[in-house]
């Protein structure tokens, strides 16, 4: 498989992705892409120009964010973080509330996609599977140097399959609703079935058999037959008795 069908195939995930998403959860573009330090210093770690990447992988317009509490928290880890807060001093301050009493770095992203729908760029694996159980949480992550948009979660889908079931239903009773409004009988009766009276027995049933038949006609033959003459008996004489009678 050449480069170029890799590319396709990630274009095609990443429509196929942000599509349900926009679809369901409402994300709109310019997709707003909240990043933390870990994702940065996973950047830094693959040579990766996070701005440039990212904007290449979703190829529409997208605004890349940060808190001061991630900035504050990385500052806070010192020499490890270096470049990491480096890059994400570059990106946009969005508020969140906590300023003057900063908070956790991942408690401020959960927070902040609370009420907004924010696309979370980030490593941090427990954050991870926190935003994964809250349906319609849409995560970023590096895959060695590539952005990688993650498929909705189990909590996602089920959420959604749940919305389009109500959906379904509602749907159903407005049809009811709108069938008796009109005088349309929802629970007509079904029309009762004929009761069938006996048939005439079939006559291909009443067939005689063939052999019957031949018995039948030859009987019939031999009843047509003029009656046969009674044979006269004949009584045999003696010699002598023959030669009287001749002789007489």
């Amino acid at each position: 498989m050449g480069l170029q069908s890799i590319e396709v195939d990630r274009r095609e995930i990443v429509l196929r992705n942000a599509k349900y998403f926009n679809a369901h959860y409402n994300y709109r573009e310019p997709y707003q892409v909240l990043i933390d330090a870990t994702f940065c210093q996973a950047a830094l770690k693959n040579k990766v120009i996070v701005e440039e990447q990212v904007r290449k992988y979703f190829q529409v317009q997208v605004k890349l964010l940060t808190t001061q509490c991630i900035i504050l928290e990385a500052e806070s880890l010192g020499a490890p973080l270096v470049g990491a807060t480096q890059i994400v001093k570059k990106f946009l301050v969005h508020k969140c509330g906590h300023e003057g009493n900063p908070i956790a770095a991942s408690e401020c992203i959960k927070q902040m996609t609370k009420d907004s729908r924010y696309i979370v760029a980030s490593q941090d694996k427990a954050l991870q599977t926190s935003l994964r159980k809250v349906p319609g949480r849409c995560l970023l992550y590096l895959h060695k140097a590539t952005p990688t948009l993650e498929t909705p979660s189990q909590a996602s889908k089920k959420w959604v399959q749940k919305k389009l079931k109500n959906i379904l239903t509602i749907d159903i009773e407005k049809i009811e609703n709108l069938k008796s409004q009109n005088g349309i009988n929802v629970t007509e009766e079904k029309p009762k079935s004929k009761r069938r009276s006996p048939k005439n027995p079939n006559p291909l049933s009443c067939k005689k058999s063939k052999k019957q038949s031949v018995n039948n006609i030859q009987t019939l033959a031999n009843s047509s037959k003029p009656p046969m003459r009674a044979k006269r008996k004949r009584i045999k004489l003696p010699r002598h008795v023959k030669e009287i009678l001749r002789d007489s």
